[in-house]
Formats: structure tokens, C-alpha cells, sequence
């Protein structure tokens, strides 16, 4: 979209994706690259710095709307709960359309009208909505029950659809058309698209699958983390008004859990909704605020600070060492990475900003309805040393670098000695691997007599 290179996966291909969300960073990287200021530390920080603002927007729409629904101690509470969660810090930052569709609920929400609430404004609510629907078509979820609400309660039900929600949904769909068609060079509704793989084909379940309960079990529990008893404890304390809340978050856990591919990141959405029961359960408190405030801030700082600093570092900080490959060796126009982990496990060229040649194990799902099919990444896998004689039976194609998880060293080892590579980088990367995921991160380089063979 703005340098001319890079890397399209298969969601772009299949048209899965739209490029309302993404042309908002493009249209930052164009104006840097105006001026002359496309280095690669901006390109990395300034996405996240621009996510991190508009969650910044966010956290304090909350506060504001807790502030008009109740009173400056509540909304304070509230607004505690929510700046200390150990998921939001994990993903506020994150350009995950996930991180935008919470962000504009969160906004939305501001302006949905709420027993109580002075902000309220069916277009303006309404707006968002769809904005989130057109970014990610799952954030309409948790709004179901919302709207129908709002239908409920209106007295003008007829006008309420015909001449706010209507309008609104064709203009921001004609607009989610309009910038598509603009970059697919064709008419496509990406949301039917998303909706057809994810719910009608239910093709995510080829990333795995979890049982029915696992987000009661496991995923939201997590997500909570140890706001869980005070999220309980509200949800006894809190006014009938803040029903509909509680009925949203447990119809979206509903919804999601008849999905058999299933993430934590899928329910952020109704965190800060979780964090309004949680708010009201802490100004309740009085014997015991001090150690429970101490509780949860400490609990989870430890928790975002590791998750955010600590674990999984790995794959960013190879990152940087490919960056450094690519500026400061000058023999960089015969470099070439291939990177031999679980697809999609680093950063790819918005960490590098140079054309180098990378290549990773790609993992497209089934989409011939092939039987027994196996994406790259699996094939190579089931026999990694074989794979990797059989792909690269000439020398001429070798890369000049290879990035392994340190599990995969060992099994890989005749290869990587028969062509000469010496592992020249390690880097940590967690402190619980699985499955194929090691604990190290290795760069091996060829060598030969001393220096990068040519190509």
C-alpha cells in the first residue's frame, strides 16, 4: 500500500480482510515516507503508539460514562479496574483488529443510551458500531442484545431504524465497499466473506479447537485474571440498570463458545463491561480496600510486565537482529532469511523495512476441501530434516540465514552442519515451551571459508 513491497497472506487473497483498519497505519507509514521519515523504529512504534492513544480515548470514555451513570467514587473504581488489567495493558497497544473493535465499543458505549446516561446519541453509537462491524463483522455480537434493547425500549421504533440505523449502516458499508474495491480491484463484501469462513464454514477450526466450555473454563477466567471474585462480588452489588452489561458479556461467551476455534483475545471486547461490575465491587469495600487495591494492582502489573516484557520476546528481538543484518552488512543484497517455526510466529517486513528476501512455513487453511490435507508448516514437521533435503537439493537456493526454534536444533543438525551453517545469534524466548515452540530462538548463517556465500 505504501512501499511496494511486503507480503499479502492468504486471508488478503481469499478476501477475508478489509483495508479500512489497515489504511489508517498506511496512511501514517505515506505521510513519514513524504517526509522522509520512514525509518524502521518509526514504522514499528508508531502503529502502536497511535493504538495505544485511541485506547488512551477509550479508557477515559468509560470513566466519563461512569461518572454520568453514578458518581466520581464509582467511576473512579471503575476506571482503576480498568487502567490495572493485565490483558488490556497485553493488548491495548496491539494492532489487532480485536484492539479497534474494543476501542470503538468502549466509545460506543458512551453514547448508547443507558438509564442515566447524559451522553446518549443513536447516530453517533449507532456510527461506531458499524465502524466495528466493518473492521471486525464479530463485534457486532456483543451489540445483539444492545440493540434489541434500544429497539425495545424506543417509542419511535420505526423511525429509530428507517432514518438513524439504516442510514447509518449503508453509508458505512457503502464506504467499506467503496475503499475495498479501490485495493481488490473488485467489488467484495469482506464481511460476508469473514462471517462465511468463520461461522457459516467454521473454517477456523483448522488453527485448533477447544471444547464448548472453554471460555467459562479457561478463557475468561484468564482474561479476568484476579478481578474474577470482585467481578462476581459486583454482580450482586450492581443496579438492575447494569443488567443489560452482564447479559452482553454472558451472551458473547455464549455466542463465541458455539465456535469451535476459540482465543482469549475474541472476548476483550467485554472486558471493560466485566471491569464496571468489578468498579462497583471495590467501592463496596471497606474493611478490606487497601489489600484488595494492593491485590489488584500488584497481581496484575507482575502478570502485564511479564506478559508484555517477557514472555514470547523472542520473535521481536530476531527481528531486530534480521533489521541489522539488513543495515549495517554490507554484503545484504545476497542475504535471504527463511524462517523454520509455526507460521506467523514473528513480525515480518513492517520490522525490517528493506526488501530482503524472507520467506516463512506457511499455514493456509483448507479451502479445496481437500482430504487429509497438511499445510507447509505441518509437512515439514512430520519430518524436518527430510523436508528441508528435499526443498533445498541445490545449493544456489539456500538462504543465508535460517531462524529455528531451539526444540527443532538437534533434529535438523546433519542438515545444518552438511550446509555449513553456524548458528551466529541466540535469543530468549519463553520460559514455557510447547509443542513446537522452544525456549531459545537460533540464527544459524552460512558460511563459507569465513564469509556469506554468495548466490
Amino acid at each position: 500500500m505504501v512501499f511496494n513491497y511486503g507480503y499479502l497472506t492468504w486471508e488478503w487473497t481469499e478476501r477475508l480482510r478489509g483495508y479500512t483498519y489497515p489504511l489508517i497505519f498506511a496512511s501514517i507509514y505515506k505521510i513519514l515516507y513524504f517526509l522522509g521519515k520512514d525509518s524502521v523504529q518509526l514504522l514499528i512504534w508508531i502503529p502502536r503508539l497511535a493504538q495505544a492513544v485511541l485506547s488512551v480515548i477509550a479508557d477515559l470514555r468509560l470513566y466519563s460514562l461512569m461518572k454520568q451513570l453514578e458518581n466520581q467514587q464509582v467511576a473512579k473504581w471503575v476506571f482503576f479496574c480498568q487502567l490495572c488489567s493485565w490483558f488490556t495493558w497485553y493488548c491495548c497497544t496491539r494492532t489487532l483488529t480485536n484492539t479497534m473493535e474494543t476501542v470503538l465499543t468502549i466509545i460506543a458505549l458512551f453514547y448508547y443510551p443507558l438509564e442515566g446516561s447524559k451522553s446518549m446519541n443513536s447516530i453517533k453509537y449507532s456510527s461506531l458500531v458499524a465502524l466495528a462491524f466493518i473492521i471486525r463483522p464479530t463485534a457486532i455480537i456483543p451489540w445483539i442484545p444492545l440493540l434489541l434493547r434500544h429497539i425495545w425500549q424506543e417509542q419511535r421504533k420505526l423511525d429509530l431504524i428507517l432514518h438513524q440505523f439504516l442510514p447509518v449502516g449503508f453509508v458505512t458499508l457503502s464506504w467499506s465497499l467503496i475503499i475495498d474495491r479501490m485495493f481488490f480491484g473488485q467489488w467484495t463484501l469482506v464481511q460476508y466473506n469473514f462471517l462465511k469462513f468463520n461461522v457459516l464454514q467454521n473454517l477456523g477450526t483448522f488453527y485448533g479447537s477447544h471444547p464448548w466450555h472453554w471460555y467459562f473454563s479457561q478463557g475468561f477466567p484468564v482474561v479476568l485474571g484476579t478481578h474474577l471474585p470482585f467481578f462476581i462480588h459486583g454482580c450482586f452489588l450492581a443496579p438492575k440498570r447494569y443488567r443489560i452489561l452482564l447479559v452482553t458479556v454472558l451472551w458473547t461467551l455464549l455466542v463465541y463458545s458455539m465456535l469451535d476455534h476459540k482465543e482469549f483475545r475474541f472476548i476483550y471486547s467485554v472486558l471493560p463491561f466485566c471491569m464496571v461490575f468489578c468498579g462497583y465491587s471495590l467501592n463496596h469495600l471497606k474493611t478490606w480496600k487497601k489489600p484488595a487495591l494492593s491485590f489488584l494492582f500488584l497481581s496484575n502489573m507482575l502478570l502485564a510486565l511479564y506478559t508484555g516484557l517477557i514472555h514470547q520476546r523472542g520473535t521481536l528481538d530476531v527481528m531486530t537482529y534480521i533489521q541489522e543484518l539488513c543495515y549495517k552488512n554490507p554484503n545484504k543484497s545476497t542475504a535471504s532469511v527463511f524462517v523454520m517455526m509455526p507460521c506467523h510466529s514473528t513480525p515480518f517486513y513492517s520490522h525490517v523495512h528493506y526488501p530482503l528476501p524472507m520467506r516463512f512455513l506457511e499455514c493456509p487453511p483448507n479451502l479445496t476441501g481437500k482430504s487429509q490435507y497438511l499445510d507447509e508448516a505441518d509437512i515439514f514437521y512430520l519430518n524436518p530434516l527430510n523436508w528441508l533435503y528435499k526443498e533445498f537439493h541445490n545449493n544456489s537456493t539456500l538462504p543465508t540465514h535460517l531462524i529455528i526454534f531451539s526444540i527443532l536444533e538437534e533434529e535438523i543438525s546433519a542438515f545444518l552442519i552438511s550446509r555449513n551453517y553456524e548458528r551466529t545469534a541466540v535469543f530468549f524466548h519463553t520460559h514455557l515451551p510447547e509443542g513446537r515452540t522452544g525456549s531459545h530462538i537460533y540464527v544459524y548463517e552460512r558460511k563459507l571459508k569465513g564469509k556469506l556465500k554468495r548466490r
